[in-house]
């Protein structure tokens, strides 16, 4: 894509947003608009993906740390063609697999479910090492919010990471 189609892609996402967390009554808007553009770029441009096998082996990878933006990680997934567009307006509502925080096992295109925050980090890490001592190429991605930076555990995963020369971007 070219820029151009990138920005009108990211409304697009944002659009999904606003009209999803409309539709649930509930949720957090601004993390999920403000990160927009990077989950557009990323799933659209940077990451090697799939919709058509989400659980392709030598697949990118993104780990939502600050789970409560999982509006935006929604959008972008359905506009890449995970699941349809139509299907945002049942975020967390009862019997939805669009729930307030992404579910691995529910959702198609999320590698890892989060929840308390300060652990996506971690996960992250985890995936990042995982391919490293298996000799594999894929990448790790993980979106932090400012609030979780004051765990400790972010902290440690970030230093283990430095230490094993893991690249998580």
């Amino acid at each position: 894509m070219n820029d151009l189609e990138l920005k009108k892609m990211a409304v697009e996402v944002r659009k999904g947003i606003v009209e999803s967390v409309h539709s649930a009554k509930a949720g957090y808007p601004g993390g999920s608009l403000s990160a927009a553009d990077v989950f557009t770029f990323l799933y659209f441009e940077e990451m090697d993906i799939d919709p058509e096998e989400p659980k392709k082996p030598g697949r990118d990878r993104f780990v939502l740390s600050k789970g409560h933006t999982a509006p935006g990680l929604y959008s972008v997934l359905a506009y890449r063609g995970y699941f349809p567009v139509a299907d945002l307006l049942t975020l967390r509502h009862t019997g939805s697999y669009l729930q307030g925080h992404p579910c691995v096992q529910h959702t198609p295109g999320i590698d890892a479910s989060s929840g308390s925050l300060g652990q996506g980090l971690s996960v992250a890490v985890g995936m990042a090492l995982s391919a490293k001592m298996s000799g594999e190429r894929w990448r790790v991605y993980s979106l932090l919010g400012d609030g979780e930076l004051q765990e400790g555990q972010i902290w440690e995963a970030a230093m283990f990471a430095g230490r094993r020369k893991l690249y998580i971007r």
